[in-house]
């Protein structure tokens, strides 16, 4: 067995349920890993570890592997498992006084961002709406995601920035009807990625090919049978089954709308866009974040998606049938 160290970008959850089930159905096993899971620390502390060689492999958000790139790491995203970014404008029906279903309406709005990365991504769907001068886009609080969401219970702000199912998670916790709007789907720039290092990805190929076909044979498991998949994710944490309902409805979210589309049914699972790489650069590019300069053309490689995998090649073929 080759063993494989594989970093989390955030502590367990729903949307990293299909890593979890590939596991406990022995489906790295079949392919001789041992596959050994770290918990994360957010999407940057992962794209570090696997740019240092800390770690195998790692799941980070797109943007924080170019702004890892920016810091003079060298990253290398190996399979885009998401096509979408999950960020999105969330709010409260109570609050926002009419269900929220267009930029438009948060003219004349104060809307609080989670993070600098989602707040650009929020301030860029505004613009391409022409609004953005019309909405006050507040500063990131220091207090992260939690102070913004008190700041909407409270009725402080109107709406707030942060991922999918944050809006859901407040309505199940507080029964207050909520509604997202999706930036991902206004944007098309990429949203997860599994990333290594250069010099892993020269001397272990055949490792990481082995990782990527058990990893998308595990998300089409945990597409077809997601109870099983929270399952899977809740024997690894046990807390999490007083969360069972918004689990589930974070993993679904995920495959049904961050992975699926056009793109996957075309080019199969895992295969980088090049524009959507170079269109999220350019995002990044504009704002204070990058330590240095970035080559979105050289992050991203497709050299270890196995093309005789049907797993990989025929994805959506299996998505509502058995292997």
């Amino acid at each position: 067995m080759t063993s494989v160290s594989f970093q989390l970008n955030w502590e367990p959850n729903g949307f990293q349920a299909p890593y979890f089930l590939a596991r406990e159905r022995g489906l790295y096993e079949e392919e001789s890993l041992d596959v050994q899971f770290v918990e994360g620390h957010g999407s940057p502390y992962a794209a570090e570890q696997a740019a240092r060689g800390r770690v195998d492999v790692a799941l980070a958000g797109a943007s924080a592997v170019l702004a890892t790139q920016s810091e003079g790491f060298d990253p290398l995203a190996v399979a885009a498992v998401t096509k979408q970014t999950p960020a999105a404008i969330y709010t409260l029906r109570d609050v926002f006084g009419e269900p929220l279903e267009s930029p438009d309406q948060l003219v004349g709005r104060t809307v609080a961002p989670s993070a600098t990365k989602t707040r650009i991504l929020a301030d860029q769907l505004l613009r391409d709406a022409g609004v953005r001068e019309e909405v006050d886009l507040l500063d990131v609080d220091p207090n992260t995601h939690h102070r913004v969401q008190h700041q909407l219970l409270d009725g402080e702000v109107d709406a707030a920035v942060g991922v999918v199912t944050n809006g859901l998670e407040l309505e199940c916790e507080h029964d207050r009807t909520a509604d997202e709007l999706p930036i991902g789907e206004k944007l098309g720039v990429y949203g997860m990625m599994l990333v290594t290092n250069p010099k892993y990805a020269d001397t272990n190929p055949e490792t990481l090919r082995a990782f990527l076909r058990a990893t998308a044979r595990g998300w089409i498991a945990a597409t077809n049978d997601p109870d099983a998949a929270i399952e899977a994710l809740i024997e690894r944490n046990a807390t999490l089954e007083r969360r069972r309902e918004i689990e589930t409805k974070k993993f679904r979210v995920a495959a049904d709308s961050l992975q699926r589309g056009d793109p996957l049914r075309s080019t199969g699972w895992g295969r980088h866009d090049g524009n959507r790489w170079r269109r999220l650069g350019e995002l990044l590019s504009e704002t204070d974040l990058l330590e240095g300069e970035i080559d979105p053309k050289s992050v991203w490689t497709n050299d270890f998606l196995d093309e005789e995998s049907v797993a990989i090649r025929n994805y959506t073929d299996h998505i509502g049938s058995t292997e």
